[in-house]
């Protein structure tokens, strides 16, 4: 089958590579409808982890069953269902408990599993033509049949519930005002499932135009860092008081606001920490690595950031971390998108044949030509 390879820094490429097959009773193989690129596939495509050549991309994935392991039960072949990026067994004590993002099963020796990224297991990624999905029955969401929701649907399985999941970190409740830093897809979602949350006021920090001129358009205000402190233009516009809540979807790879060629990885973190008021909470669901070898000093190197630690203490704040844990909100976002009430595919920017996936990493990484958020779909139609 065709499917995303990587090569090194900055090269991926469509490739051969084996058909995945049935290893476990409880494995399906899904054609791959869908497939999303992700913010954080560019951290291995730029060289900023440790990923080896030959890995296949792809963690964002949709698709109609075509085979099912001896020991499937809730699922048949002609199924369509999407994938948490999460992989995750169902019954270690993390999963039970509603973790899945930390699964204590499919990856030993690490709390977490996911498709086709460094370190979260053996699992290829769907960026091709068909993916094997291990304890199918647990890990597998349905879909209504045919094709309608087709790029709502494969946001389920990552940016729409790890959006939300932001916004749950962050305890944004009806009423509230809260601040979300980064417009890129995971951004425009928090700040999405802050408004759907009931928020009074979301404010989006960010300096891309298009991308502030999304967030207005879903009813956010637009703060451009490049403007002056966000921190202080949001204040301006809170009483002088600051959000109750704020969302960092930006990560370790965030700009300096004073100089956009310079990375300072606790940029975000520090601005948060300034523009949420006493006792607010802050959601971090924005990639933070324990090694970066790109990183801009040593210490970020090794994941060690300086945070304003004190002032967030002397602020009486409380922050959630983590990467979402995607079966805990996808079967409600799903049917959120069914009665019309979520329409998360606003975000999509290129919808695009497996083919063109090494130009459209290229255009996503350097941000131009409106590319904010890429669905692949392989040479597959989706089901009728």
């Amino acid at each position: 089958m065709k499917a995303v390879v990587y090569e090194k820094p900055y090269t991926v490429r469509v490739r051969d590579v084996d058909d995945p097959r049935i290893q476990h009773p409880n494995d399906v193989i899904v054609r791959v409808t869908s497939s999303a690129i992700c913010g954080s596939d560019l951290h291995m495509y730029e060289g900023r982890t440790a990923a080896e050549p030959g890995i296949v991309f792809g963690h964002e994935n949709l698709g109609v069953i075509e085979e099912t392991g001896s020991g499937v039960t809730s699922l048949e072949v002609g199924d369509r269902v999407v994938m948490p990026f999460n992989v995750a067994c169902g019954f270690c004590k993390n999963c039970v408990a509603g973790k899945t993002g930390f699964c204590l099963t499919v990856n030993p020796g690490f709390a977490g599993g996911a498709y086709g990224y460094v370190a979260m297991g053996p699992y290829p990624g769907g960026q091709a033509e068909r993916l094997r999905v291990p304890y199918a029955d647990f890990n597998c969401l349905k879909l209504p049949p045919g094709d309608e929701f087709e790029t709502d649907f494969v946001l389920l399985a990552d940016i729409f519930p790890t959006g939300y999941h932001g916004c749950e970190l962050a305890q944004v409740s009806p009423g509230e005002s809260v601040a979300v830093f980064g417009a890129g897809p995971v951004g425009l979602m928090a700040a999405y499932s802050a408004l759907l949350r009931g928020a009074a006021r979301v404010f989006v920090v960010d300096r891309v135009p298009e991308r502030l001129a999304k967030a207005e358009e879903i009813g956010a205000v637009p703060i451009d860092f490049t403007q002056g402190d966000p921190a202080g233009q949001i204040k301006e516009q809170t009483g002088g008081e600051g959000t109750d809540k704020g969302v960092d979807a930006v990560g370790y790879q965030a700009q300096a606001h004073h100089d956009t060629n310079r990375e300072e990885p606790a940029v975000v973190l520090n601005t948060l920490i300034e523009t949420v008021r006493a006792t607010g909470m802050l959601g971090v669901p924005g990639l933070y690595v324990p090694a970066d070898p790109g990183a801009p000093d040593e210490h970020a190197k090794h994941g060690q950031l300086l945070v304003s630690v004190g002032r967030m203490f002397e602020k009486g704040q409380l922050v959630g971390t983590g990467q979402c844990n995607v079966k805990r909100y996808n079967r409600q976002l799903r049917d959120m998108i069914i009665a019309g009430r979520a329409k998360p595919s606003f975000v999509v920017s290129h919808e695009l044949p497996l083919d063109e996936a090494p130009q459209a990493y290229e255009k996503f990484d350097k941000r131009i030509e409106g590319y904010t958020k890429v669905i692949l779909h392989p040479g597959h139609a989706p089901a009728a």
